[in-house]
Parts: structure tokens; sequence; C-alpha cells
């Protein structure tokens, strides 16, 4: 499946990202089709040095059925490439994933899976006595 996704560039802690076409199975900054755009997290968002994208070129690999990652979308959505994604709404994210797992697995799950196993056995031993 072909992608339209970021692939890290730069230095340590100084990163540039490019925007490439890429199979979904290839390395996020190994192989590629095409590069299609930049994108600079560092500069502030009302330059227009801050993204790069060669429009003509996305419009042609979307209609050729890639699809962009969620970042890359937000990308093109603000530049009217394509329509704005829906916002996510994940309201597990604020609270810690030790704590997520705590609230997940109460004592509700655990009582509905003993009856169950309670009926597998008595099942099991009725085979056996025919």
């Amino acid at each position: 499946m072909l992608k339209l996704r970021l692939s890290r560039g730069g230095t340590k802690k100084r990163p540039v990202y490019k925007v490439v076409v890429a199979d979904s199975r290839f390395a996020r900054d190994g192989r590629f089709i095409e590069k299609v755009g930049f994108f600079n997290p560092l500069l502030p968002k009302e330059k227009k040095e801050r993204i790069g994208l060669e429009a003509e070129r996305i419009k042609y690999w979307l209609g050729q059925g890639a699809q962009p990652t969620t970042r890359v979308a937000r990308i093109l959505g603000e530049n009217e490439l394509m329509s704005m994604p829906a916002n996510g709404n994940n309201p597990q994210k604020a609270i810690p994933k030790k704590e997520r797992k705590k609230e997940g697995s109460e004592e509700a799950p655990k009582a509905e899976a003993a009856p169950a196993a309670e009926a597998k056995k008595e099942e099991a031993h009725k085979e056996e006595k025919k």
C-alpha cells in the first residue's frame, strides 16, 4: 500500500522532514518512491518556509490511491490540498498508562470469565462419562 508520510532528516534535536511517497512496508527513513515536499517544525507557523509541497504530484499520488498518514493529512488539509481530517478524541491519553490498565481490568471481567470456564469443565466431564 502506498503512503504519503514524513521521513525524518536533520541532526539530533533539529528535525527536518521530507514528505515522501513510499510503500508502507519500507522503513520510515528508508527507501521511498518520490519526494513531494518538506516540513520544518522548528520554524514558526506563520513562516511560509515551514512547509513546501508539490501540489500537482501530491494530487497525482492521491489519485493513484496513496493514503496520507494522520500528520501528513493535517498538513495537506491546512494547505487545502484535501479536506481537513476530523479531530481525534482520545480521553484516555491524559491518564498514565499504568492507571489505564487498572481501570480497564475491574473485577467484572473476571466474574464473567469464571462461569464460562466452569461450563467448559462440565461439558468435558459429560463427554468423559459417555
